[in-house]
C-alpha cells in the first residue's frame, strides 16, 4: 500500500478511470453486438441504422484512449463490410 499522499491519490484516480474505461468499452461492445445481430438476421435497414451508433461509440472509445485508433478503424471497416455484404 502507498504511503505518500500523491501515491494514494493516484491509486484512487486510477480506480475511477478504470471504471470509466470499462463503461466506455462496454457501451462500444454492446453497440457492435447489436449491429452483428442485425446482420445475422439479414436486416439491412436496421443494421445500417445501428451502424452509425456503433461507429460513434467506437470513435468515443478511441478518443478516450480505451482502444487504439487503428483498432477503431478496423472495427468500423469490418462492420461496414458485413453490412455492405447484405446489400448485394
Amino acid at each position: 500500500m502507498a504511503n505518500v499522499k500523491s501515491a494514494k491519490k493516484r491509486i484512487k484516480v486510477g480506480a475511477t478511470k478504470r471504471i470509466q474505461n470499462q463503461m466506455i468499452k462496454s457501451a462500444m461492445k454492446t453497440a457492435v453486438k447489436k449491429v452483428k445481430i442485425a446482420v445475422e438476421a439479414g436486416d439491412y435497414e436496421l443494421a445500417s441504422n445501428l451502424f452509425s451508433d456503433a461507429a460513434s461509440q467506437i470513435d468515443k472509445a478511441a478518443k478516450a484512449g480505451v482502444i487504439h485508433k487503428n483498432t477503431a478503424a478496423n472495427k468500423k471497416s469490418g462492420l461496414a463490410r458485413q453490412i455492405n455484404g447484405l446489400a448485394s
